[in-house]
C-alpha cells in the first residue's frame, strides 16, 4: 500500500509544495461560492451543504489527498464566515495576515511539542526569546507564558495569585470577561465581587468602598478594551486604589493590549505597568491565526507555583546539565509553538508596521461612528475607545435589533454583532480588517437599513387589519 509522504524533514517541502496549490485553489472556490461574508441560508442549511459535501466523510477506501483537501477544505470555505470579508465584522474574530498564516503553516509542518527541549529545542528558545520581548513592552524585566486566549490567561491569572496568597477575593466590575466567574469557580475560589460599572467601565468609588470591606487579600481585575464596546477601565485610579489596600492587581487586556505597539494610541493603557499580571490576545488586535494568547507577568518568579516535573520530560539530573525545564511554562504539556507565526509578524513589521494596521482599524471605528450620525434613522452609542462601534436603529424595539441582525446572517449578508448597554440592545461592529474602505463602512450601514426596512414591511403585513364591520342592508335596499 501507498504510503502517504510526510510534511517534515528533508523531503517533507516537495511532498506539500502541490498540495498548498490544491488548498489554496478550494479556498478560493469555496469563497467565490460563498459570495459574501457567511453562507446563506442558516444553520440547518449550511449543515445539510456541508454533510453532502463530505459524505462519506470515513469511507471504506480512500479518495485521495487531492480529492479530500479540494472537497473538505472547498466546503468549509465556503460554509465559514470570513473576518477578511468587509461585511464580516461582528466578533473579535481577526482576518489573520497572509505571512501569519504561512508561518502557522511551518510550525505545523516542524511539529515541535513544547512539553520537553529534545522535541523543541529552537522552538523552545523563540518562545523564551518572544515572551521577554512582549512582556517588556510593559515591564523591563517582565516575562509572559504562551496561552490559548484570554480564557486560559486570565485563568492562569486567577491560579498565581490564590498560590501566593493562603485567601484571595476576587474583585471585578459588572463588565468583565465571563472567564472571571468562570475561572473563580474551576479553582474553587469564592464567587467573584461584582462592584458596579454603570459607564460600561468598573467605579472607583465602588471598588473603594468594596475593597474597604473586605478581610484579607484582593485580587482586582481591570478591563481595558471590553468584548461589547472596547471601554477601557481607568487603570491608574484602580492601580492607585489596589496600591492604598494592598491589593494584587490583573488587567485583562486581551483586546486593548495590542495598542502599546501605537505611540498614538498607547496612552490609552496608561497604568497598565503597574498591574502584576496583564492577559494579551494577538489573535484580536494582532492579526494572528488562533491561537495567540499570553498572559505576561511583571515578576517571573511569580511563575514557580507552576513547576511540575514529569521524569521522561524533565528529568532533575538533565535540568541539572542545562536541558531547559518546560513544563512549567503552561499547564498543558503538548503545546503548538505558537511563538513563531508571531515571532515572525514582529519581525516582518516591526513596530510601525503594526502600529499602522492599529491605528487603520481604530480610524475606520471613528469614520463608521461619523456615518452612524449622519443617518438619521440610527444612533449611535457612543464615541469608539478602540475599534468596536455599537449602533441600533434609532426609537426600535429590542426584538426587532435582535431581527435584523438574524435576518442578515440568515440571508449571508453581513455578520453584526449584539451587545446590551444602558438597558438596550446594540448592534456591534468590531473593525479588525485594515483593508476596509469608505465604501465598505457605507455599505455596511446601507446593508442594516435595508434589513431595517424588510423588518418594518414584515411587521407592517403580518398585522392584523382592522376594518369597520358592514351594517346589514336596510329593507327593501338593493343587494
Amino acid at each position: 500500500m501507498h504510503h502517504p509522504p510526510l510534511a517534515g524533514g528533508t523531503a517533507g517541502p516537495a511532498a506539500l509544495r502541490p498540495l498548498l496549490d490544491v488548498v489554496l485553489d478550494a479556498l478560493e472556490q469555496g469563497a467565490k461560492t460563498r459570495g459574501g461574508p457567511l453562507p446563506a441560508g442558516g444553520p440547518q442549511t449550511v449543515t445539510d451543504r456541508l454533510h453532502h459535501a463530505t459524505h462519506p466523510l470515513l469511507p471504506a477506501h480512500g479518495t485521495g489527498a487531492e480529492e479530500a483537501l479540494t472537497t473538505v477544505v472547498r466546503a468549509l470555505a465556503e460554509g465559514t464566515a470570513d473576518p477578511a470579508e468587509p461585511l464580516c465584522a461582528a466578533h473579535l474574530h481577526t482576518p489573520p495576515l497572509a505571512l501569519a498564516a504561512a508561518a502557522d503553516l511551518a510550525a505545523s509542518a516542524l511539529n515541535p511539542s513544547l512539553d520537553s527541549w529534545d522535541q523543541a529545542p529552537a522552538a523552545s528558545a523563540l518562545e523564551a526569546l518572544l515572551t521577554r520581548t512582549i512582556a517588556q513592552e510593559i515591564w523591563p524585566h517582565g516575562d509572559a507564558l504562551i496561552t490559548t486566549g484570554g480564557t486560559e490567561s486570565n485563568q492562569l491569572a486567577l491560579l498565581l495569585a490564590r498560590e501566593d496568597h493562603d485567601h484571595v477575593h476576587i474583585v471585578c466590575g459588572a463588565h468583565t470577561h465571563h472567564s472571571i466567574q468562570r475561572a473563580a469557580w474551576l479553582l474553587g475560589l469564592p464567587r467573584p465581587i461584582v462592584v458596579p460599572a454603570p459607564t460600561g467601565t468598573t467605579d472607583p468609588a465602588a471598588l473603594d468602598t468594596a475593597l474597604t470591606t473586605l478581610d484579607g487579600t484582593a485580587l482586582v481585575v481591570a478591563t481595558a478594551g471590553t468584548t461589547d464596546t472596547g471601554a477601557i477601565d481607568d487603570l491608574p485610579a484602580i492601580a492607585a486604589l489596589c496600591a492604598r489596600h494592598h491589593a494584587r492587581l490583573h488587567v485583562d487586556a486581551a483586546y486593548g493590549g495590542p495598542l502599546l505597539f501605537s505611540e498614538r494610541h498607547r496612552p490609552q493603557l496608561a497604568g497598565l505597568h503597574h498591574a502584576d499580571t496583564v492577559t494579551l490576545d494577538l489573535h484580536k488586535l494582532g492579526w494572528q491565526p488562533v491561537a495567540a494568547g499570553l498572559l505576561a507577568v511583571a515578576d517571573p518568579t511569580h511563575l514557580a507555583p507552576l513547576a511540575h516535573t514529569a521524569d521522561y520530560l524533565n528529568a532533575d539530573d538533565d535540568t541539572h546539565h542545562g536541558l531547559p525545564d518546560l513544563l512549567g511554562r503552561s499547564l498543558r504539556t503538548t503545546r503548538r509553538p505558537d511563538a513563531l507565526k508571531i515571532a515572525v509578524t514582529l519581525r516582518a513589521l516591526g513596530r510601525d508596521g503594526l502600529a499602522h494596521l492599529i491605528d487603520r482599524v481604530c480610524a475606520h471605528a471613528t469614520q463608521l461612528a461619523q456615518l452612524i450620525t449622519q443617518q438619521p434613522e440610527l444612533e449611535l452609542y457612543r464615541a469608539p475607545t478602540i475599534s468596536t462601534v455599537l449602533f441600533r436603529p434609532r426609537h426600535a424595539p429590542d426584538a426587532t435589533v435582535a431581527h435584523i441582525r438574524r435576518t442578515l446572517l440568515t440571508h449571508g449578508t453581513a455578520v453584526l454583532g449584539r451587545a446590551h448597554a444602558e438597558g438596550r440592545l446594540w448592534l456591534k461592529a468590531t473593525l479588525l480588517n485594515p483593508h476596509l474602505t469608505h465604501d465598505d463602512l457605507t455599505t455596511l450601514l446601507t446593508t442594516t437599513l435595508e434589513a431595517l426596512e424588510a423588518t418594518s414591511f414584515e411587521a407592517t403585513a403580518a398585522a392584523p387589519i382592522e376594518t369597520t364591520p358592514t351594517p346589514p342592508p336596510t329593507e327593501g335596499a338593493p343587494q
